[in-house]
């Protein structure tokens, strides 16, 4: 059942900054009190059948956001029955992080930074704050709910992509560890087909498809091997479960599942077309959401989901790399559809970050009149476009967009109907541990 959207308010028409004004739930996050509050206030008006609440960040870059996301999962936890949160890394390697913070494997947060994270998202203080909360979280025996950290992003990067050898051996492990012999007989056919991690791994295949060995004649093999294999784990569901236990299942089913799409990745990105890059995108999102559709289903609470707001957002995305434009269907459009009213999405917008390279808002702009409220910072309920005017929306300049930092997208009308709320900051510091910028011109 739905839970009331809005605060009374007159019949009579609004003006949108009037709105906006009446609507924002001013917070910070150095006064606890406040930002619990809000928080609650956030969750009281959404379904109560939410099982996934995305956060998406405006950037990647943004050190307040970060903190907000850390802050707010802690929240979750404490009050609202969350038990995971899932973020924008690679899916395979956060296993390691995982263990980390159930005080298991390795005794040092640096010896997970690099091992544990894609996109070099280990190396952020932030991530590190929220690791090390966990871990402590779940030592205290007073909290029987152990907390789950997920990476659920493809073990891709913008200048590489991985070898499907790592995600495969932990399923032919997992296989020989219940059936030796049928775990070896694959192995000896997969490994005879992988060949060597580097030929997968070339870089130069990210932009000449004519590099990749994504479609040769072992790759189009290894992809019917590792049909074989899944089809081997399906039939034998049963047996299998019982020779080991349902989790450790459900887990080797899902490397092989990510091991099917990465392979679907490969195949791609060795193919010559116009749509390449589109649908190389559109793969990495939909392998996202069946990831995390994955964790929802093994969490005995609620999962908190953190990503760029381009990958959680319920519309196409769109991106512009020079003069290409691109749109496909991210994960939060294909969540939408799987989860329906199981799933919310809080999306972020910052004022201005002068480290990331965004000044003020010019006048008349989402962002200036969604910071001339209080702050420093406010959450706006959208709830998909409800209430508002939507024609003055609609004519509204776009604020210019960053000079440092290609990963930020300013907001646009859409922006109130890709999501049910926005974290509107007024400022954001660029990333503590994060890699240097450098100034450039967003107009090529």
């Amino acid at each position: 059942m739905k839970k009331k959207l809005f605060r009374e308010r007159s019949s009579d028409p609004v003006s949108l900054d009037d709105w906006i004004l009446h609507e924002a739930i001013p917070f910070s996050v150095d006064s606890s009190k406040t930002f619990n509050t809000s928080i609650d206030r956030v969750i009281a008006s959404l379904e109560e059948a939410v099982e996934l609440l995305g956060f998406g960040e405006a950037l990647h870059g943004g050190e307040d956001i970060l903190i907000l996301r850390n802050r707010l999962f802690q929240r979750l936890v404490d009050t609202h029955g969350y038990s995971a949160i899932a973020i924008e890394s690679s899916f395979p390697q956060a296993r390691v992080v995982n263990e980390y913070i159930a005080g298991r494997g390795p005794a040092s947060y640096e010896a997970v930074q690099d091992t544990g994270f894609s996109h070099g998202f280990g190396r952020l203080d932030a991530n590190r704050e929220l690791v090390e909360w966990m871990r402590l979280y779940n030592a205290d025996p007073s909290n029987p709910v152990k907390l789950q950290f997920y990476g659920f992003d493809s073990p891709t990067e913008m200048t590489g992509t991985d070898s499907p050898g790592h995600v495969l051996h932990f399923v032919l492990d997992y296989l020989a560890s219940v059936d030796s012999a049928s775990g070896q007989e694959h192995r000896q056919r997969i490994d005879t087909l992988l060949g060597q991690d580097s030929e997968w791994e070339n870089p130069a295949a990210m932009m000449d498809p004519t590099k990749s060995v994504g479609q040769s004649p072992e790759a189009t093999a290894l992809r019917i091997e590792t049909e074989d294999l899944i089809t081997e784990l399906r039939v034998r569901r049963p047996e299998l479960v019982a020779k080991s236990d349902k989790s450790r299942y459900l887990e080797a089913m899902q490397y092989a599942s990510v091991a099917r799409q990465l392979l679907n990745y490969h195949a791609a990105l060795a193919r010559k077309s116009g749509e390449r890059v589109v649908r190389l995108l559109g793969i990495r999102d939909a392998l996202m959401a069946d990831n995390l559709a994955y964790m929802v289903s093994r969490e005995r609470g609620k999962v908190l989901a953190f990503a760029h707001n381009s990958h959680l957002q319920r519309g196409k995305t769109k991106m512009q790399l020079g003069a290409d434009v691109y749109t496909w269907w991210p994960a939060g459009s294909h969540l939408n559809e799987m989860f329906g009213p199981r799933y919310a999405v809080i999306g972020s917008a910052v004022g201005e970050s002068p480290a990331n390279g965004i000044g003020q808002p010019e006048a008349g702009t989402l962002e200036a009149r969604l910071t001339a409220v209080p702050g420093p910072a406010r959450f706006i309920p959208t709830h998909q476009g409800q209430g508002l005017p939507a024609s003055a929306i609609a004519g509204l300049p776009t604020r210019s967009g960053s000079m440092k930092n290609p990963t930020y997208f300013a907001l646009t009308p859409e922006s109130f109907t890709n999501f049910d709320w926005l974290a509107v900051l007024d400022s954001t510091a660029y990333n503590r541990g994060g890699p240097p910028l450098r100034q450039w011109d967003p107009r090529g």
